[in-house]
């Protein structure tokens, strides 16, 4: 039994960390409330505070070393942040506020990849520490135990951040603006409030707050180039269960976190990764909105649908199209190299699962930022069937759907009560529970080692073989999944998509097809992800993690979400970008970040999206020609 003197200190960890998560996670509630963009580059920020830090303090210190000057240092990196996050949004968010929510996101994924490389490249591979604070170098007897003292002014930071916000929202025109927006951003505009002037300041606001969190942890915490993705996630958390757009819910939630993080390494030190996740699932299912969050003003109002608006029937351009491709894809292997047939086969694997996203995204407005789960459950079904019971590639491979299809039915149980962000937080959450079993339960997974000797039966264990199969069974799956999208089934689905209200009042169950869409794309991806797994050889936790996610997600928007077959032309892009960019620079990142937030800015529905409006234009500009002509 611990005592009492152990557990004081625990929970001043606790403290600690929690006004560290919601220094962070502050901004990222308060952008997300005023503007409705989920901003993955807030972890980006938070990085470059650090990076901001720890190289202007030190030039700071040949003045003075003191106090003041360290945090006039902090405050300095974090106003360069703020700054950089007002010229995001002049330059790239201000472009394509109205285009659907998903290609904003898209676009801050494009702004961490070029991020992540100009830190790499400004400062290296290797962490930098920073100076220590002085005068809180040292550290505090607490009954008989010794804690640092930097922690403690780390703890008194969070209520004062938290008392400083709240006189910002309750004392500045500014601070009124942003509740306001927080409730309801079209009766702000509709009042005649400049909204552009109100995104530029919340943009620099939470930027501020999220260089500020970084800039704080360098005393403890050498900068490094994976700052972004290993805070992010919990910033997410911190926001979701507090309740998007609520300050004081973000300090509630941080609180709580900090305290599981503390006692939950002692208590359950097997599933610490998955504790903060569990929570936020548990929130989500209970309370969709978080703690101290309110539902949206106006929810369930019909709005524009982010997916497939229409559905047209293959005229003669695409079915040549779609003929000569096919016949390329046969004849690769007799006309490519192994690396290329290597290459497709990935392609292949990808464009499946990618296909079965947009069949949840596209169909049901189903938003999955955890797609990636159910393509791991099948890499890892497959994996261990083969190499724990011996089990042969023919059964496995069929069990791969399966296992998926299962575990999408668990979790599409609970997700499809919701809607909007908090269903694609909940997605969010059940990945990473996945991804923690898969790391942590290493006597069956193997943890980060992964499982290996994952191949092939001896028949097909020729790359050209085993291309043909992939390319025979993900064709095969499409097609059924593309059926599924012009039969009555996908009508309804989009039907329900386009108004809850209405597919109710018509006496559609919106709630159970949406339950059997997310299980068949769970399948889907399922058997993605065991093609995959022999393809490799090997699977590991990465395949579960939320960069996989993410990647597939770009790939729809990058095809066009509003398209069928748009999820394929993206995998098959990003991909074949992705592995072209790798091998020509260490930098690939900043090259292929540019090229996303050139697509959103260029084609902000997508390539085929993109394709198809410009077809559309010409068509319309013919027709009006021949008007003009026959008039004459």
């Amino acid at each position: 039994m611990p005592d009492l003197s152990f557990l004081l200190l625990q929970t001043l960890n606790g403290l600690a960390s929690a006004s560290s998560l919601f220094i962070i996670a502050a901004g990222l509630t308060i952008v997300f409330g005023v503007t409705r963009i989920v901003n993955f580059a807030h972890g980006s920020f938070y990085m470059l505070g650090a990076y901001f830090a720890v190289t202007l303090i030190p030039r700071l210190f040949d003045i003075d070393r003191s106090f003041p000057i360290f945090f006039a240092g902090v405050l300095l990196a974090a106003l360069g942040v703020g700054l950089i996050g007002v010229l995001m949004e002049l330059v790239l968010l201000r472009r394509i506020y109205r285009v659907p929510e998903l290609f904003q996101l898209l676009a801050t994924f494009g702004v961490v990849l070029a991020v992540e490389d100009l830190v790499l490249k400004i400062w290296g591979p290797l962490d930098i520490l920073g100076p220590r604070a002085p005068g809180l170098r040292h550290a505090v007897e607490i009954l008989g135990h010794r804690f640092p003292a930097y922690e403690l002014f780390m703890i008194a930071m969070g209520p004062l951040v938290l008392g400083l916000l709240w006189l910002l929202m309750h004392k500045t025109r500014f601070g009124v603006l942003v509740r306001a927006a927080t409730q309801d951003r079209e009766m702000v505009g509709a009042l005649g409030v400049n909204q552009a002037l109100l995104f530029t300041g919340t943009l620099f606001l939470g930027a501020f707050l999220a260089g500020l969190g970084g800039a704080l942890q360098t005393p403890k915490l050498a900068a490094n180039p994976h700052m972004d993705i290993s805070i992010i996630a919990e910033a997410f958390v911190v926001t979701v269960v507090g309740g998007m757009g609520s300050v004081p819910g973000a300090f509630l939630a941080a609180l709580i976190i900090g305290q599981l993080q503390a006692f939950g390494i002692l208590i359950f030190p097997k599933i610490t990764l998955v504790l903060v996740f569990l929570l936020m699932a548990l929130v989500l299912v209970l309370r969709p909105w978080g703690l101290l969050g309110r539902p949206e003003a106006g929810h369930g109002r019909v709005v524009l649908p982010e997916g497939i608006l229409g559905l047209k029937p293959f005229g003669p351009a695409e079915r040549i199209l779609t003929g000569g491709l096919a016949l390329i894809l046969v004849l690769l292997p007799w006309v490519g190299d192994s690396y290329l047939t290597k290459v497709v086969i990935e392609v292949l694997c990808f464009a499946l699962a990618a296909f079965s996203l947009n069949f949840l995204i596209g169909n049901g407005g189903l938003v999955s930022f955890g797609h990636a789960a159910y393509f791991g459950l099948g890499a890892y079904g497959a994996g261990l069937l083969v190499t724990r019971l011996g089990v042969p590639m023919e059964p496995a491979l069929l069990a791969t759907p399966v296992i998926a299809g299962l575990g999408a039915a668990l979790f599409g149980f609970f997700v499809v009560r919701l809607s909007g962000i908090y269903l694609a937080m909940l997605t969010l959450a059940f990945a990473q529970i996945t991804y923690a079993v898969a790391f942590q339960w290493v006597e069956v997974t193997g943890g980060d080692n992964g499982v290996v000797g994952v191949w092939p039966s001896r028949w097909a264990a020729s790359r050209e073989v085993y291309y043909y199969i992939v390319l025979l069974v993900s064709a095969a799956a499409i097609l059924v999944l593309r059926r599924s999208i012009y039969a009555p089934f996908g009508y309804t689905l989009r039907g329900a998509r386009d108004s809850v209200v209405r597919a109710d009042a018509i006496g559609i169950d919106v709630r159970t097809h949406r339950w059997v869409a997310f299980t068949v794309a769970g399948a889907a991806a399922g058997l993605a992800g065991g093609l995959f797994a022999f393809a490799k050889g090997s699977i590991d936790p990465t395949l579960i993690s939320i960069p996989m996610s993410i990647d597939f997600l770009v790939m729809i928007l990058v095809g066009g979400i509003q398209t069928v077959l748009g999820p394929l032309i993206g995998a098959a892009f990003f991909h074949s970008i992705k592995d072209f960019f790798m091998p020509l620079t260490f930098y690939w990142r900043l090259l292929l970040g540019l090229a996303i937030i050139a697509i959103v800015l260029v084609f902000p529905r997508g390539i085929v999206g993109g394709f198809e409006s410009v077809k559309a234009r010409v068509s319309r500009a013919g027709a009006r020609q021949g008007g003009e002509r026959a008039g004459a």
